[in-house]
């Protein structure tokens, strides 16, 4: 988004060099911007309003763009098209067609949207519990025995369960 500065009690748009605090900022010579966390590259990914709706309505099996209309509550066609176009090219969902004339296209996930699954699984359950006090909540549940389940760190190498995974547990390769 570029900010285009205007002068007070003027009709015309000042220039660059007008205020120097909307001069470009730039990082010393040799020195590179720190890299985005995991988690800032996760929600430029699905972190608006909507998409990890589109991810989960998708959870079901493929869907056409009238299905997903539908199933979404209150997403707004061109929203809808937008979103869709973006998770494709984030490489979350495939769009096939099913009709030349007109052009139309039926949208299921990937292997990444499908990983992308358990996240939004895990972020449902926390959201169940903000709900108001007394309410019911559709947590996941064991289906044998209907106890909540609950989300741990595990190591399959070791067979272990982490407890807390700390920096002192945990590294990123």
């Amino acid at each position: 988004m570029q900010v285009t500065p205007y002068a007070i009690g003027s009709d015309r748009a000042s220039g660059p060099s007008d205020d120097a605090y909307h001069e470009p900022m730039t990082t010393p010579r040799g020195s590179r911007p720190p890299a985005p966390s995991p988690l800032a590259v996760a929600l430029d990914r699905v972190g608006d309003r909507w998409s990890p709706r589109l991810i989960e309505a998708l959870l079901g099996g493929p869907r056409r763009n009238a299905d997903l209309q539908a199933e979404v509550q209150g997403i707004a066609p061109n929203i809808l098209a937008d979103r869709l176009r973006r998770l494709e090219a984030d490489g979350l969902i495939a769009a096939t067609a099913y009709s030349e004339r007109p052009l139309r296209f039926e949208y299921r996930l990937t292997a990444d949207g499908r990983a992308l699954a358990g996240a939004l699984r895990l972020l449902a359950d926390w959201g169940a519990h903000l709900g108001p006090a007394g309410d019911e909540h559709d947590f996941l549940r064991h289906e044998a025995c209907g106890t909540a389940l609950e989300a741990r760190w595990y190591c399959p190498t070791c067979g272990e369960v982490v407890a807390a995974p700390g920096p002192e547990q945990t590294r990123r390769l």
